[in-house]
């Protein structure tokens, strides 16, 4: 890529795209910005995509997520008493070793995988980003 002050009978990304008159130039610089724009919309939509996946896998109670806040927000008292209300009782923090339990098994954050055919949207998501992505560097 050269630096090029002539815009007229110039290449755009291939030889098919030639530059002939000042409109073309400026149909190009805005075909730019709306790839630009295109790659935005494309990145957000894959961000909604994920939370509406997570938010979907939520309501269906498929995970437990279980966060430092859970412990904290648990009632005052000993700390054997707050962890068995949090039902953590089993649970080890940053201070305390994890305990034997008999009642509750150990807290497991199994987290999402998505289906095939969700997988196969979020691919083709990504796909279509980095395309638009790559002419946008041309």
């Amino acid at each position: 890529m050269l630096w090029n002050w002539n815009t007229i009978d110039a290449c755009f990304i291939s030889k098919s795209w030639h530059i002939k008159s000042t409109g073309m130039f400026a149909g190009s610089c805005i075909g730019v910005i709306l790839l630009a724009i295109l790659l935005e919309l494309l990145r957000r939509s894959v961000k909604e995509y994920d939370r509406y996946l997570v938010r979907l896998n939520a309501q269906h109670d498929s995970f437990i997520a279980v966060t430092r806040a859970d412990v904290n927000d648990a009632p005052k008292g000993s700390d054997q008493e707050a962890r068995a209300d949090a039902g953590l009782e089993g649970a080890s923090t940053c201070c305390n070793p994890p305990a034997p339990s008999s009642t509750h098994g150990p807290i497991v954050n199994t987290g999402y995988r998505p289906k095939i055919y969700e997988q196969a949207i979020r691919a083709l998501l990504h796909t279509a980003q980095f395309i638009v992505a790559y002419f946008l560097m041309l």
